[in-house]
């Protein structure tokens, strides 16, 4: 089994925090190999009759497990998981509970209680650099074809069949188990349109013909793939100026894989790997801050800025991804700090080593590899 130490890492921190700890992602991202590589845990797979059976009377389940550490896996399973979860929190808090779901706490009528304030919470995004390193395949294109669900990284070749029994299993067993929408082909339809033109601004008049549904149904399948952790919705960051993109969103699909796939890429040229490269640099920032905070910043003479990151303390942060800085394109950044001028800007690149800084209009513009990206996002540096 392979050991993960920043997801390891992650779940201990939390626990520290909370003794309830609510890890999500999507399916087959490793949440459960992930659960039972952490040290000295009971393990309990609520997929089965007989755990669910145990489960059925949480306070003497608790009682018998005071002081030690407890996986619940696939916790959606029993008949109430916030109520077992609510009382695992306030009556037995010496009983540390990792409890595991595909959605986030809420987002269907199977959870009657958020547990807010008592719960702490884990994202368990696709596969990032640390993982890359764990995992012994550092190929970075290998990782932007096949994406990064372990199980699918781990494939020497593409495996594209998998990708389509994965969107049937996420029919099946999250979206008419937890959301129970009509309407399958419609909702496959929007989610490989979406896929196909991931990264771009989103739309909803654009989907719903095709899909053969109302904008407002459209509306409603972007919010349920918002809440499984599908898609990433990233608004715009504005100060309401007029020349500002103010409302449409740009979202982004979940995993480099899917989007290779539902683009029908089986392999990729030099001219693919600068947007595959944009959405592995969401990721793992989304990875380390732990929230979809990022925004985009757009005006109306079509100059961008990748995303754009608040930090509860610092400077306003700008950045644009490329593949090569030799591809690197002044215009969005100055632009941006026309508007911004106390930005801080930068490029993240994967040939950024060791990175170096230009001048731009009087601003800084610094040229850096994503960990030293994700530090300064991050408020470490």
């Amino acid at each position: 089994m392979v050991k993960r130490p920043f997801w390891i890492s992650c779940i201990e921190e939390q626990w520290r925090r909370r003794s309830v700890v609510w890890l999500r992602g999507v399916r087959r991202v490793g949440k459960t190999c992930l659960a039972q590589s952490l040290e000295d845990i009971e393990y309990f797979d609520c997929e089965l009759p007989r755990v669910r059976r145990a489960l059925e009377d949480p306070e003497a389940f608790l009682a018998r497990l005071r002081g030690k550490r407890v996986v619940l896996d696939e916790v959606h399973r029993l008949p109430n998981p916030s109520e077992w979860l609510k009382i695992a929190a306030d009556h037995f808090p010496k009983v540390r509970v990792l409890a595991t779901g595909s959605s986030t706490l809420g987002a269907s009528a199977r959870f009657r209680d958020t547990l807010a304030g008592r719960k702490a919470e884990v994202w368990l995004t696709p596969m990032i650099e640390a993982d890359l390193r764990a995992f012994g395949n550092a190929d970075l294109p290998h990782r932007l074809l096949h994406g990064g669900l372990p199980p699918f990284f781990l494939s020497p070749e593409p495996p594209e069949r998998d990708f389509q029994e994965w969107m049937d299993a996420y029919w099946a067993r999250d979206i008419q188990e937890l959301f129970r929408l009509e309407k399958r082909a419609s909702f496959q339809r929007f989610v490989e349109l979406l896929m196909a033109q991931s990264g771009g601004l989103f739309e909803a008049t654009r989907f719903a013909a095709p899909c053969e549904v109302s904008r407002t149904t459209i509306q409603n399948y972007l919010a349920v793939l918002e809440a499984t952790g599908v898609a990433v919705v990233v608004r715009p960051f504005s100060s309401r100026r007029s020349h500002e993109i103010i409302a449409a969103p740009k979202v982004y699909g979940f995993d480099t894989g899917f989007v290779c796939a539902f683009r029908g890429w089986s392999e990729l040229r030099r001219e693919d790997l600068g947007a595959l490269w944009e959405h592995f640099v969401l990721n793992e920032l989304l990875a380390h801050l732990q929230t979809p905070a990022l925004r985009y910043w757009r005006d109306k003479q079509g100059h961008e800025v990748d995303f754009v990151a608040v930090p509860r303390r610092g400077r306003v942060v700008a950045l644009e991804c490329k593949w090569s800085a030799r591809d690197f394109d002044v215009a969005g950044l100055r632009a941006f700090a026309r508007n911004y001028p106390r930005t801080r800007l930068l490029v993240v690149s994967t040939d950024a080593r060791p990175g170096f800084e230009k001048r731009l209009d009087g601003h800084t513009v610094e040229f850096v590899t994503l960990s030293e990206a994700v530090s300064v996002v991050t408020g470490q540096q």
